[in-house]
């Protein structure tokens, strides 16, 4: 399968929390990396995911959002990691994060790297909401 989705990651599923309508699966990409993620009970059971599952995550890199700060959110998805490349647009940046083994992209306006004096080597946090990652079975 391709995507247009910048942030292809892959892991196993360590946990799962079912609701009555929802669940949230918590995802193994390495060993200090977890992603959470949530999907409808149709969505889950459709996909057969349970405990130990390996599976597909797909993140829009413009739904992630970077701090320079560790900060509080009701975002399940805070994840540290170090800026390895700025590549600047006309009106956006992409900024690639590698974590752990792993590496994700954000694209952020230009403004917002240059009120962040976002450059390589420093260290971010990448935010995003459970709800913003697609999983692949």
């Amino acid at each position: 399968m391709k995507t247009s989705a910048r942030n292809q990651l892959s892991g196993k599923v360590v946990e799962i929390t079912t609701g009555t309508v929802m669940s949230e699966i918590k995802i193994e990409v390495s060993p200090s990396i977890h992603i959470c993620a949530t999907v409808t009970n149709d969505g889950k059971e459709s996909l057969g995911i349970d405990v130990d599952s390996k599976v597909g995550t797909l993140i829009k890199a413009s739904t992630i959002i970077l701090s320079k700060e560790t900060i509080k959110t009701t975002a399940r998805n805070n994840i540290k990691g170090v800026v390895k490349e700025v590549i600047k647009g006309a009106v956006n940046s992409e900024i690639k994060v590698s974590i752990g083994e792993n590496q994700l992209c954000a694209v952020v306006t230009n403004e917002a790297v240059e009120d962040l004096s976002i450059k390589k080597d420093d260290t971010v946090y990448a935010i995003f909401k459970a709800s913003s990652v697609i999983l692949v079975a």
